[in-house]
C-alpha cells in the first residue's frame, strides 16, 4: 500500500502539479507580453500637462500651465516668465485667466501676432500682481490652444469649462485673435457656458453683441472696435468720395472680411463701377492662385478714369500682400493711387514677400487702421480718448523688464503691429471685470465677472489703456474708441499719421457712451 501512495504521489501527482503549474506560468507570461506589446505600440499622444494630439492630428492643442511653449522656441521665454509669475501665487489667493490663441501656427505673420499677444497678456498679469494697492484676486495665466486654425475649439472649449470648477477657478478668457469662422464658434460656445470672454483683436462685426439690438454672445467684451468702427474712422480721416474710389473684396468671405467690405460698400454707395471680387484659398494664410486674380484686376483698375485715385480692399493679408505688389507692377504707372484697408495691414510690416518696388512707388500710398500704435498718444494732440500717460505705464513696464530678471526677459519685443499693446488691454479689462465683480477681493462667482461690462465706463471705472480709454457700452462693445491711421513706408514700416474716431471727433472727458 505504501508503494501505491508513493507512486501515485511522486509519478502521477507532483508530475501532473508541475505540469499545471508549467502552463499557468506559460499563460501568465505570455498574457504578460501581450500586454506588454500593447503598451509598447499604443501611441502617447500626450505633449505635456493639459495638452494632447487629438486622433488625427499631430498638432498639440489643450490648456497648458508649465513651462510648455507649444514647440515654438519664440515663445519659450515669455512662458517661463508666466510660469514663474505663477508659481509666486499661494494656493487660494488667485483666479485663472486663458489666453485663447492659436500657438501651433505654422506661418511666420501669425505666430508674430501670437509671440505678441502673450507677451501683453503676461505684462498685465504682471503688473495685476504687482499693484502697490496690493487688489485681490491674484491673477494666474494659462495658454489655450484650439489648433493653428482653431478647429479643435471643441475640445479646448469643453477642458475650459472644466477648469471653472476646483482649484483653478478659471474666471475669464481672453486674446481669442483672428476673427474666423472656428473662433466664432469657439467664442459662442464658451459665452452660452456663462465663461466671460474678452476679445484682443477680434474685429468682425457679427462677432460683436449689439449688432441688431441682439446678444448672441452674453459675456463678451472687446478693445477692438468693429469693422464698421473702423471703417468710419477710416472715412473720416480719408475723405472718401464714391465717385472716386474702387473696392476689391475677397468673394467667399470669413467674419472679418464680410464684415469690412460691408462697412466699405456703406461708404460707396454711388459709386461709378461694381466691385471687383477675388477667391482666396480656404486656409488665407496660403498662396493659392490670387496673384494671377490680382494682376488681372489692376488691369482693371488702369482702364477706370484718372478721377479714381482711392482703392478699398476687403480681404486678408496675405492676399493685401499679393495686391500691392501686383499694383507696384502696374501698367498705368503714371496714376497714383491710395490704398485703404482694415487692421490686416498691421502684418505687412514683417511680411518678406512684399515687393520692396511696390513701396518705394512714390504714386502708391498704402494706409490702414491698427488697432495700437506706439507712437500713437505721443504724435497725437488729441486731449482726451487717451493719453501719452497711460501709453508709457506699459512701455515703464517693459524697460523694468530688460533689467529685472523678476519681470523678464519675454523675447524680442515689437510694438510697431499694435498687438501687443492691445493683448495688454484686453487682459487689464479681464483683471477689471474680474476684482469688479468681488468688491472684497474674494474669488467672484463665474457668471458676475460677464455682468461687469456695462458698468465700464465713465471717468472712475473706464479703463485707462495704453491703446486708448476704453469704455464699453452696454452691450460689451468699445464705444468711440481711437483708431491710429498708419502708413507703410518704402522701409516695410508702419508709420503713424494720424488719429481717427468712429464719431468723427474723440470722446468727451465722462466717455459716457449715448443713449
Amino acid at each position: 500500500m505504501a508503494r501505491v501512495w508513493t507512486w501515485l504521489r511522486e509519478d502521477v501527482w507532483e508530475i501532473r502539479f508541475r505540469r499545471y503549474v508549467a502552463v499557468a506560468l506559460a499563460a501568465v507570461l505570455v498574457s504578460l507580453g501581450v500586454w506588454g506589446g500593447m503598451t509598447a505600440t499604443k501611441e502617447n499622444r500626450s505633449c505635456a500637462p493639459g495638452v494632447v494630439r487629438p486622433r488625427g492630428s499631430q498638432e498639440c492643442v489643450g490648456v497648458s500651465w508649465t513651462t510648455y511653449a507649444f514647440g515654438r522656441p519664440q515663445f519659450a521665454d515669455t512662458v517661463r516668465a508666466i510660469h514663474r509669475e505663477n508659481a509666486r501665487l499661494e494656493p487660494g489667493s488667485y483666479v485663472t485667466v486663458a489666453l485663447l490663441e492659436p500657438f501651433t501656427a505654422t506661418d511666420a505673420d501669425n505666430l508674430g501676432d501670437v509671440l505678441h499677444e502673450l507677451q501683453g497678456a503676461y505684462l498685465a498679469q504682471y503688473q495685476a500682481n504687482h499693484d502697490s494697492t496690493g487688489l485681490k484676486p491674484k491673477i494666474r495665466l494659462v495658454l489655450a490652444n484650439p489648433g493653428a486654425t482653431g478647429a479643435h475649439w471643441r475640445q479646448t472649449v469643453d477642458q475650459l469649462e472644466g477648469m471653472t470648477k476646483g482649484r483653478d477657478r478659471l474666471r475669464a478668457v481672453t486674446g481669442v485673435g483672428l476673427s474666423t469662422e472656428n473662433n466664432k464658434k469657439a467664442v459662442k460656445a464658451l459665452t452660452a457656458r456663462g465663461i466671460p470672454v474678452i476679445g484682443s483683436s477680434i474685429t468682425a462685426d457679427d462677432l460683436a453683441n449689439g449688432q441688431n439690438g441682439k446678444d448672441p454672445f452674453p459675456g463678451l467684451a472687446r478693445v477692438s472696435p468693429t469693422n464698421t468702427d473702423e471703417a468710419r474712422a477710416l472715412a473720416s480721416f480719408a475723405k472718401v468720395s464714391a465717385t472716386r474710389a474702387f473696392l476689391v473684396y475677397d468673394r467667399t468671405g470669413d467674419p472679418y472680411t464680410r464684415t469690412i467690405q460691408r462697412s466699405f460698400e456703406k461708404m460707396l454707395k454711388g459709386s461709378r463701377y461694381g466691385a471687383q471680387p477675388f477667391t482666396p484659398p480656404t486656409d488665407r494664410s496660403k498662396e493659392g492662385s490670387t496673384a494671377n486674380v490680382f494682376a488681372q484686376i489692376t488691369n482693371i483698375l488702369c482702364d477706370t478714369p484718372k478721377s479714381t485715385d482711392t482703392v478699398l480692399f476687403a480681404g486678408r493679408h496675405t492676399q493685401l500682400r499679393q495686391f500691392i505688389n501686383a499694383l507696384g507692377a502696374r501698367g498705368c504707372s503714371d496714376r497714383r493711387f491710395t490704398l485703404l484697408t482694415g487692421d490686416e495691414g498691421s502684418y505687412l510690416t514683417g511680411d518678406k514677400d512684399l515687393d520692396p518696388s511696390a513701396l518705394r512707388d512714390t504714386l502708391l500710398s498704402v494706409r490702414y487702421t491698427a488697432l495700437a500704435h506706439p507712437d500713437a498718444w505721443a504724435k497725437d494732440a488729441a486731449r482726451t480718448g487717451g493719453s501719452a500717460a497711460d501709453a508709457k505705464v506699459l512701455t515703464d513696464l517693459l524697460a523694468l523688464g530688460k533689467r529685472d530678471k523678476e519681470v523678464g526677459p519675454i523675447g524680442s519685443v515689437d510694438l510697431s503691429d499694435g498687438q501687443l499693446i492691445i493683448a495688454y488691454d484686453a487682459m487689464r479689462l479681464a483683471v477689471r471685470g474680474i476684482r469688479g465683480a468681488s468688491p472684497t477681493g474674494g474669488i467672484p462667482a463665474l457668471a458676475d465677472v460677464g455682468l461687469q461690462w456695462p458698468q465700464v465706463k465713465g471717468k472712475q471705472l473706464r479703463v485707462n489703456g495704453a491703446s486708448g480709454w476704453i469704455c464699453l457700452d452696454a452691450h460689451g462693445n468699445p464705444y468711440d474708441k481711437a483708431v491710429p491711421i498708419v502708413e507703410l513706408t518704402p522701409d516695410a514700416h508702419a508709420r503713424f499719421l494720424r488719429m481717427a474716431w468712429p464719431e468723427g471727433r474723440p470722446p468727451a472727458k465722462e466717455c459716457l457712451p449715448p443713449s
